[in-house]
């Protein structure tokens, strides 16, 4: 049996694939893989202001070599960092992935030695929704206060920078 565990950060990769040992293979997703469009609003305000994620042009690569590993795994362990980015990393590429809500298992470690490794894998938890849901509506309000707000700003900013005005 193959697991493929699938962390955040590269740095990690080594030491934990070491402490972890044979029948697993550790990869990154080297931090976030998908997120809002920059060029536009990315959220669809009339459907329940639905987030429209896009994969990052510079992680297809990273993305393909996942699923390339993934397919000749048995299972997979999402072991990204335990905040709500970690797990927003931990719930996109199992999206990408398409791994079923029942297996979306999360290997959680606070520290990388061989008894941090080996509680998390006694102790596997499901992917936690809420934070996931947390970290999203953070990031939709960002982008709806921050995409309709910016240009009013910076065009205020502009306008009184010029006349030797400060807004502070």
């Amino acid at each position: 049996m193959v697991v493929l565990v699938l962390l955040e950060s590269p740095e990690k990769i080594q030491k934990v694939e070491k402490l972890l040992g044979d029948g697993y293979i550790v990869k990154s997703t080297y931090g976030h893989l998908r997120d809002l469009d920059k060029k536009t609003l990315s959220i669809d305000i009339n459907n329940l202001y639905k987030p429209n994620y896009y994969v990052y042009p510079e992680k297809k690569n990273i993305i393909n070599e996942i699923k390339n590993t993934y397919k000749t795994c048995d299972s997979v362990l999402l072991a990204a960092d335990y905040d709500r980015e970690g797990e927003a990393i931990a719930w996109h590429i199992a999206e990408i992935l398409k791994i079923p809500l029942k297996n979306r298992k999360r290997l959680l470690f606070t520290e990388i030695t061989k008894k941090g490794i080996e509680n998390g894998l006694k102790n596997l938890k499901d992917l936690d929704i809420n934070m996931f849901y947390s970290q999203q509506a953070r990031r939709i309000i960002d982008r709806l206060i921050g995409y309709t707000l910016t240009p009013q700003l910076w065009k205020h900013i502009q306008n009184s920078m010029k006349k030797g005005q400060s807004l502070s």
